[in-house]
């Protein structure tokens, strides 16, 4: 929103996990995740499908890559990649290793955090060039969408 330049949105943080610490969540957001985006009819609940709809709904911006250029399939991916292989691993850890550590699957938790480690291997070969931006030399969702990983990661301790 901010990188569109969109004013006037409200955003609400909410204790984690919402779906057990804030009361009434789950009455507007039936999967009591994060995020839970609002556009006027429009409900989303997944984190770059997000600044997907963003870019459409709110565009033309340099932020979106077009199908005509060369790097739109390396974008999709980046965008996607974001959730379905970086994320995902780490929303395992954090279950295992932090909220149900006294549940005894922390083995697998530290099993996922390796393989986040590990698919980060994409990212590194994808930047050994020295680039600094993912797609389209330029700063898009793409880049967006990947930082959140990171940055959560880092807030894991997954980086050391």
């Amino acid at each position: 929103l901010h990188e569109l330049g969109i004013r006037g949105y409200r955003l609400v943080t909410l204790p984690f996990p919402p779906r057990f610490r804030a009361e009434g969540f789950t009455k507007i957001n039936p999967l009591g995740t994060v995020p839970y985006f609002l556009d006027g009819d429009v409900r989303m609940t997944e984190s770059c499908g997000i600044p997907m709809y963003l870019v459409e709904r709110y565009g033309p911006t340099s932020l979106r890559v077009d199908p005509s250029e060369a790097d739109f399939g390396a974008y999709l991916n980046w965008v996607t990649h974001a959730d379905a292989t970086l994320t995902f691993p780490q929303t395992v850890f954090l279950r295992f290793s932090i909220q149900e550590a006294s549940k005894g699957h922390s083995e697998a938790g530290e099993a996922y955090a390796k393989w986040f480690m590990a698919r980060l291997s994409l990212l590194d070969q994808a930047l050994a060039d020295g680039r600094e931006f993912l797609c389209s030399n330029r700063f898009t969702i793409a880049d967006i969408c990947i930082a959140f990983p990171l940055d959560l990661g880092d807030r894991l301790g997954l980086a050391s």
